[in-house]
């Protein structure tokens, strides 16, 4: 009986937890909606927006980082600076998404893409 007792209120537990108010968290995409149906196309393309631009920052310093990684495969260091992946690693350095900038580390070996 003690045994019933105790599963019965660790299922409700489970329950009320699941049941538990989820607040959303400043980088999802669903608080950037105001939830009103009027204003749901310009929710919409706000989203798409956001979403584009964190793709192209992410395939703009993707391309860097692969090529940065194989100088240093072929090489045995990093780059001193993004000029030295072109030609051999790079036709040449990829324009960075408007408003943006390349951030390269060289002792790290690390790109990001910064506002200007």
């Amino acid at each position: 009986m003690n045994k019933l007792l105790t599963s019965c209120l660790l299922v409700a537990g489970f329950v009320f937890y699941g049941c538990e108010k989820k607040t959303p968290k400043a980088g999802d995409a669903s608080s950037s909606s105001s939830g009103n149906p009027i204003t749901a196309p310009v929710d919409y393309l706000a989203v798409q927006a956001k979403a584009k631009k964190m793709a192209d920052k992410t395939l703009s310093s993707a391309g860097l980082s692969q090529a940065i990684g194989m100088f240093q495969a072929e090489k045995g260091r990093l780059p001193k600076d993004l000029n030295e992946l072109v030609p051999d690693y790079l036709p040449k350095i990829p324009p960075p998404p408007a408003g943006m900038k390349y951030d390269y580390n060289a002792s790290a070996g690390t790109i990001k893409v910064v506002p200007l």
